[in-house]
């Protein structure tokens, strides 16, 4: 935890907050942090700042919490994400907050399971708890807003336009002959497939709507490694 995260409903008044639970005990037996140490904190949705410890106990943790620096700026990209098994997909979300991804859309493709749809990964409060852990990780305030679309050609072909219009839209798909551009300056809207990648159709259908499919290189990676992989060698 790089970063103790705050929630509105921590503070008892306008400069303290009060923490139980995972992040006191996180603070007690990780930070060893005692009375007068100061953490990184961050209010969510707002700035951060420094919180310094004024008292602790078996269950709590009090901080005097200053707020005064801004959270660090987002990625200029929206991931389309064919909908991954749900252990990948926690690991997914974790990686995609901590690297600045602010809009996410999850969705169906021929080989997404149709039983991933029903895990419980996909319930907003899993979603969320994962989203906090990156936010944590990365010293970052904002959530990513994630989305659902189980229906694949209604949504490339009505929504995916107007969600890349004025952006670099890439398909990443391990067969294709272009490799994926490094360091860009411009908004970028990603698709990436899934195990396996797109099926020829589904490339297809990005390619008629302006889409360009790229790809790693030679090695096929699993979907947890080539999300991080791409966004690193994109900004």
């Amino acid at each position: 935890m790089n970063l103790v995260l705050l929630f509105a409903d921590d503070f008892i008044d306008t400069r303290r907050a009060r923490l139980t639970g995972r992040r006191a005990q996180h603070i007690r037996t990780v930070h060893h942090a005692k009375v007068g140490d100061t953490l990184r904190v961050g209010l969510l949705s707002d700035q951060l700042g420094t919180g310094a410890v004024t008292h602790l106990t078996d269950t709590a943790v009090e901080l005097e919490v200053r707020l005064d620096q801004s959270p660090p700026p987002p990625l200029p990209l929206t991931l389309l994400l064919a909908l991954p098994r749900p252990k990948s997909l926690k690991r997914i979300v974790q990686a995609v907050t901590a690297m600045g991804v602010k809009r996410v859309i999850l969705m169906n493709t021929w080989r997404v399971e149709k039983s991933f749809w029903d895990s419980p990964a996909l319930a907003e409060s899993a979603l969320r708890a994962q989203m906090i852990l990156g936010l944590e990780q990365a010293r970052d305030t904002v959530l990513p807003t994630i989305s659902l679309r189980r229906r694949f050609k209604p949504f490339v072909e009505d929504e995916v336009p107007e969600l890349s219009a004025g952006t670099l839209a890439l398909a990443a798909h391990p067969f294709a002959d272009d490799e994926c551009p490094r360091a860009v300056e411009q908004s970028v809207t990603l698709a990436v497939g899934p195990e396996g990648g797109f099926i020829p159709y589904e490339v297809e259908l990005f390619r008629q709507h302006g889409f360009r499919p790229v790809s790693l290189g030679p090695r096929s990676l699993r979907v947890e490694h080539a999300v991080p992989a791409l966004l690193g060698r994109l900004f």
